[in-house]
């Protein structure tokens, strides 16, 4: 299995985690499956241009702004996506802090 598909298909699983652990986030299994490739957009083009002009807020916090970014882009990501809802910006900043520990361990197990 290639390595980009199976960490999709980790992303997948982390996004129905995610889904499970925090109450105000919802994804169905079709959501969490087109989500997960708006995410990858979304990050890859979005958020570069965003953690740019926060740069300077990014430093002051050293770095824990970044948690409030990944909170706006899966924020972003649920207003594009039919089937992944996220209810109000504190359950977006929880999901993206799960994700991020989800991500973290993801990456220990595929070696790039």
């Amino acid at each position: 299995m290639p390595r980009w598909l199976f960490r999709w298909i980790l992303n997948i699983l982390g996004l129905l985690l995610t889904a499970y652990l925090i109450g105000g986030f919802e994804v169905t299994w079709l959501g969490a499956i087109v989500g997960s490739v708006i995410l990858g957009i979304v990050n890859a083009i979005i958020r570069p241009v965003v953690v740019l002009l926060t740069l300077p807020i990014n430093v002051v916090t050293l770095g824990l702004f970044t948690l409030v970014i990944n909170g706006m882009m899966l924020w972003l990501t649920s207003a594009v996506v039919k089937g992944f809802d996220i209810h109000g910006f504190g359950s977006a900043i929880l999901a993206a802090l799960v994700l991020s520990i989800v991500s973290f361990f993801a990456s220990l197990l595929i070696k790039d």
